[in-house]
């Protein structure tokens, strides 16, 4: 159920500065937004998997607080990413 590398290489050149760049808020969302959608599709078929659910929930939370941050520091890079990926403001 994990990222493959080739799959967050790719993440990665689509949201980031560099090929190195994982640390920037849009790299972090992307890859938080991808991790989330795997496991919406995990749940279709494992409705009653709630520790599963459990990482879920922490993964929006933490997924939320860096849209904050960049919500709160560029608005324009928070649009930019919302509308790439989208996600509900």
């Amino acid at each position: 159920m994990a990222l493959t590398k080739g799959k967050k290489a790719e993440l990665i050149k689509d949201f980031g500065a560099h090929e190195k760049d994982t640390g920037s808020p849009e790299v972090q969302i992307s890859l938080l937004t991808q991790r989330i959608n795997m496991l919406e599709e995990h749940f279709k078929t494992h409705k009653k998997d709630h520790h599963s659910r459990q990482g879920l929930l922490k993964l929006v939370s933490q997924r939320r607080s860096l849209l904050n941050y960049l919500k709160k520091s560029s608005e324009k890079r928070y649009n930019d990413l919302v509308s790439r990926l989208g996600i509900r403001k």
